[in-house]
């Protein structure tokens, strides 16, 4: 991952999304989908738009399989925005980045 976006992992979850003091946008994403690599860039432009505001992270649901089931996972890419530890928003599919945008200026 590039610039400002954290990957998030099963053993930084809790750190990094449910005591997080921001709003996170997590992309659940592999790297075999293709629509999670067309809004990838995206996903790292919103990190840079919204340093020191909100944070954007990724998930990679092989390699974090528990994260995937606890958040019943089941199409990808998934966007999901967590606030104050509990989910407030949640996508399915590719979106532009605009309404990408949205997802978290709501939650600020």
């Amino acid at each position: 991952m590039a610039g400002n976006v954290v990957v998030v992992t099963e053993s930084n979850f809790k750190t990094e999304v449910l005591e997080s003091k921001e709003p996170v946008m997590i992309d659940f994403w592999a790297t075999w989908c293709g629509p999670c690599r067309a809004i990838a860039p995206l996903v790292e432009q919103l990190a840079d738009d919204f340093k020191g505001r909100a944070k954007v992270c990724k998930v990679d649901v092989d390699s974090n399989q528990r994260l995937a089931g606890d958040y019943q996972i089941s199409s990808i890419p998934t966007l999901m925005v967590f606030k104050d530890g509990r989910v407030v928003e949640q996508i399915l599919g590719g979106r532009p980045k605009p309404a990408m945008a949205q997802l978290i200026e709501k939650h600020l």
